[in-house]
């Protein structure tokens, strides 16, 4: 991508000189990834709506998948703003991104991000942004805006119970959780004392990522206060910040692919609520062992079903290799596997979907609680498991439970299916999922606005 792209949405920041006097203009600034970059936009969005300028800055690489999805109506009022990170021979361009990132590279991304303050710094000197909109994961964004004398929010892309959980968890040791629907069973704790360990063992002795306690007057989160209005409340009084929900979010459903049109089509040939759809999102991927429990619980579940069922870049396999033996013709019209992204909104919004399985990404879980779909929960890493509790606390979904072993199985897969898509369950949960979406459709604005406010005022509080 150049800067001669054609693409109204794409500038560089050197060619900006001057905003309209009407708007505040914010610079948006996710994390390198998909399940970062996709909440931001959802909120650009909506600030756009409220008469902000965006400009949303990620690397070139990344910026390519976005511009897709900015539909035409916000081509004056979104920018895209690319960001280049500095030439590291391990890391090439197509790597600064986590999306096919190798695992073995994600802290020397975090390390050639954070090598790019100079040139974030002249972004924003150059664009004169009234605010800036950052990652928890950058927090040093916080201390560029403000040597430009630039007022800077977090957002944050998790939801509140997951982040006060570790939050009271790195603050409080010892001190155990308030609310015991949200909780680590045996073999979580094990891999998030690994991860923390790794963690810590990666951090450098002039990393400055931590959160300047009383810095920062407002914390944007991804969240309302319709679904986690308690979690909301603790974590504003852990952290001594201003945590303000953004609400739920607005869904684009955008898809000129054939192919995803011929999938919709297949779907619209089924009774309503008897699909399944199977996807672990952008960048989590089931094991061989995963994928077979997975595939045999379909198959034995005699329902229809949508399976995303992709592998990490440079593994890739032919499906038919990789699934078990026999599968694919054993379920012919009954069922389709894909071996790359799918319409996802197109699909959950689809009158045939009966429910989800998915990873519990809180991307995913939003979604699927937007368009009122039951979720099958079968969590893998970081917030996943703590997701899929908060949403069974809720009423809208049911998961499949590992063993001590960290594994899943086929017949646990098959009668959970089976409930949520056939029985009485289902009914429940889509019931519940009708009961918070009118919620939601009483608040959707609401939350937003006072956002927006809070945004405004600090603008105003930060010139004067």
């Amino acid at each position: 991508m150049t800067p001669n792209s054609t693409n109204k949405n794409l500038i560089m920041a050197e060619q900006v000189t001057e905003h309209g006097t009407s708007n505040l203009s914010v610079v948006m600034f996710p994390w390198l990834a998909y399940g970062h970059i996709s909440p931001f936009l959802n909120v650009a969005k909506k600030l756009a709506d409220r008469g902000f300028l965006i400009y949303l800055c990620s690397t070139p690489i990344n910026l390519e998948s976005t511009i897709n999805k900015i539909p035409e109506k916000y081509a004056d009022s979104i920018q895209l703003i690319e960001l280049h990170l500095p030439e590291l021979p391990e890391l090439p361009p197509h790597y600064h991104t986590t999306n096919g990132l190798p695992p073995h590279l994600n802290h020397t991304l975090k390390k050639a991000l954070k090598m790019s303050k100079p040139n974030f710094s002249k972004i924003l000197e150059n664009l004169k942004p009234d605010l800036v909109i950052y990652d928890m994961t950058q927090q040093w964004a916080e201390r560029v805006a403000n040597e430009h004398n630039i007022p800077a929010v977090r957002l944050l892309t998790f939801g509140a119970a997951v982040f006060s959980y570790f939050f009271n968890l790195v603050k409080n040791p010892g001190v155990e959780f308030p609310f015991p629907d949200i909780y680590l069973r045996k073999i979580e704790q094990v891999k998030l004392g690994e991860m923390m360990a790794k963690s810590a063992k990666d951090q450098e002795p002039d990393d400055d990522d931590q959160p300047a306690d009383g810095t920062t007057q407002i914390t944007l989160m991804y969240t309302s206060r319709i679904i986690e209005a308690k979690y909301i409340d603790f974590l504003s009084e852990l952290s001594n910040w201003k945590v303000v929900p953004v609400g739920p979010p607005v869904q684009d459903l955008i898809t000129n692919d054939a192919d995803d049109m011929e999938l919709i089509e297949w779907l619209g040939t089924k009774d309503e609520n008897s699909t399944v759809f199977v996807s672990c999102g952008s960048e989590y991927f089931l094991s061989k062992e995963d994928m077979e429990e997975v595939a045999f619980g379909l198959e034995l579940s005699k329902v229809n079903f949508i399976w995303v069922a992709r592998f990490p870049k440079g593994e890739e396999q032919n499906l038919e290799d990789a699934l078990p033996k026999g599968f694919l013709e054993r379920i012919g019209e009954r069922g389709r596997v894909l071996d790359k992204f799918a319409p996802q909104l197109r699909i959950l919004n689809h009158t045939s979907t009966g429910g989800f399985i998915c990873h519990c990404g809180w991307n995913s879980v939003m979604e699927s609680i937007h368009f009122g779909v039951p979720i099958i929960a079968m969590p893998m890493h970081l917030d996943q498991p703590l997701n899929a509790r908060l949403i069974v606390e809720l009423g809208v979904a049911v998961e499949i439970v590992r063993d001590d072993d960290g594994k899943i199985h086929r017949g646990e897969i098959t009668e959970t299916i089976k409930n949520v898509l056939t029985e009485k369950t289902g009914e429940n949960l889509r019931a519940k999922m009708r009961d918070i979406n009118k919620n939601f459709d009483c608040i959707r604005g609401e939350e937003m606005d006072a956002a927006a406010q809070e945004l405004i005022l600090l603008c105003k509080i930060s010139t004067n």
